[in-house]
């Protein structure tokens, strides 16, 4: 089974339903609640998803909604080894360094992203949610 590590970015299109990237980034939401993959975001995901979506809707309602995404999905802790990596990485976003290594620690075998130049540098492939059903086919 895959696992697929979901940047903020793909998050927060799926939970704050963003046009034209909802769709893609909902299909693979749809096949892990039906447990064909696995979905991992990194503990940091949550607080920057909550920031950004409350701006635009009620904090109860954005919570309830990570609730839900919390079903379909695991989280991979931000350790102190994590951030030791992330703070001696090339990456020139702190931020980035953090999800990166959050994807490593975690096992997955992908980073979906919509910021693919983020992750120029990674061991990992480094697919957009578009990209990544395509190569299903």
């Amino acid at each position: 089974m895959d696992k697929l590590f979901l940047d903020t970015n793909v998050v927060i299109d799926l939970l704050g339903e963003r046009e034209p990237f909802y769709e893609s980034i909902a299909q693979i939401a749809t096949l892990s609640d039906k447990e064909e993959l696995c979905i991992v975001v990194s503990a940091l995901t949550y607080s920057t998803v909550f920031y950004i979506l409350s701006r635009f809707e009620g904090s109860e309602i954005v919570k309830e909604k990570i609730r839900k995404f919390k079903v379909i999905s695991e989280t991979s802790d931000l350790t102190n080894q994590v951030i030791d990596k992330a703070l001696t990485s090339n990456f020139r976003d702190f931020e980035d360094a953090l999800q990166y290594f959050c994807a490593l620690n975690s096992g997955a075998g992908v980073i979906i992203t919509r910021n693919g130049k983020d992750f120029k540098d990674s061991e990992l492939p480094v697919m957009s949610p578009d990209e990544y059903l395509s190569s299903l086919k």
